[in-house]
């Protein structure tokens, strides 16, 4: 329930300390708004099963984003040596401090009121979160350019965002979104968790996955990494002979062609940690709802570049020779694994062709 933007409501009628008057979605005369991703989770037993599921260690420093009332925030208490609580909502901060008050557990719990999205993220061990599902693309790049890297994110999405996070290749759901996000982390599929379990129900169920920072990161620059990407994945169905044939293709890469051979940059050198973490971070706004890679179904000649120009036509058969050459003429986005990508990028770079 942390992020997005906050509005002040009108109180409800009715809302009292002990019950929900005609508002179903009470608890503890707290009312819950969909508009701000509010969805509390009701299910003891799924508490249960996620802190289990998350492997917390009696040492560890826990990220907890959107606690809402506090029922994951118990048992996190519980299972780990702290808990770091993120909350947007200034009633939900003063449900969860009057939760905690006087309990042995209080010492143990810190509240941040303020905006996950915009707030400095102090060090912890492992992140376990029923995020707002609206900001899960930006949350999950804040996430992977946290320094220094935690152990593990275990959190709970909305159910086809979490599965284009595990999507591998061939999968009707692997996107740019999959091939980034596994770039930087080992993610996989914990449960599916259905709309019923929480209250208010959200119109979609949900899943819990959970994401492992790679160490050592990939050595590559991640801003090359994800300009060739993004480009692949703007028709991920098309052929990517079809895609490097495009006139936009073509122009952008012709222009950073020129500008490199004009400044005489040598051959691209892959970025420190600090430096791709702030890459990383930049990435979650760039990506729209739910991170769907629309397959652009313009017209191939139309968007085909005119060999009448005749350095224009030079570079194009540049760009092409290095697709020959790796045998990706014929091959989709949607079929290239991370090693795949990781070819062809080092082949552009070794031509002098960059994406940055």
């Amino acid at each position: 329930m942390a992020g997005g933007k906050m509005r002040r409501d009108k109180p409800h009628r009715g809302a009292s300390a002990g019950g929900g008057g005609s508002n179903p979605h009470f608890q503890g005369g707290i009312s819950f708004h969909k508009s701000k991703g509010q969805h509390i989770l009701k299910n003891p037993l799924l508490v249960d099963s996620i802190v289990q599921k998350a492997g917390i260690k009696s040492t560890d420093v826990i990220l907890e984003i959107g606690p809402g009332t506090g029922n994951l925030t118990k048992k996190l208490l519980e299972a780990g040596k702290s808990v770091i609580a993120v909350e947007l909502d200034p009633r939900m901060v003063l449900e969860l401090q009057r939760r905690f008050q006087g309990t042995p557990l209080s010492n143990r719990l810190k509240v941040i009121q303020g905006d996950v999205l915009k707030c400095d993220l102090p060090y912890f061990d492992i992140c376990v979160a029923n995020i707002p599902y609206q900001i899960s693309s930006p949350l999950t790049f804040k996430l992977l350019a946290h320094r220094p890297l935690f152990r593990a994110a275990v959190i709970m999405f909305q159910r086809e965002f979490a599965m284009r996070l595990v999507a591998q290749p061939g999968d009707t759901l692997y996107c740019r979104l999959s091939v980034n996000t596994q770039l930087l982390a080992r993610v996989s599929h914990l449960l599916k968790v259905g709309k019923n379990n929480f209250r208010p129900p959200p119109k979609v169920d949900s899943s819990v996955v959970r994401i492992e920072p790679r160490k050592p990161l990939a050595p590559v620059n991640f801003k090359e990494w994800d300009g060739l990407v993004r480009i692949c994945f703007n028709r991920k169905n098309k052929t990517i002979g079809s895609i490097f044939r495009q006139k936009s293709v073509l122009s952008l890469l012709e222009k950073n062609y020129r500008t490199l051979q004009a400044l005489q940059l040598a051959e691209n050198v892959p970025s420190e940690d600090m430096e791709m973490a702030l890459d990383v971070s930049a990435l979650g706004e760039t990506f729209g709802d739910l991170s769907m890679d629309a397959d652009d179904e313009k017209d191939d000649d139309e968007m085909e570049v005119d060999d009448g120009d005749a350095k224009r036509s030079e570079f194009k058969e540049k760009v092409l020779a290095v697709l020959k050459e790796g045998k990706f003429e014929d091959k989709r986005s949607s079929k290239l694994t991370q090693a795949d990508f990781m070819h062809l990028l080092s082949l552009f770079n070794k031509a002098g062709i960059h994406f940055s």
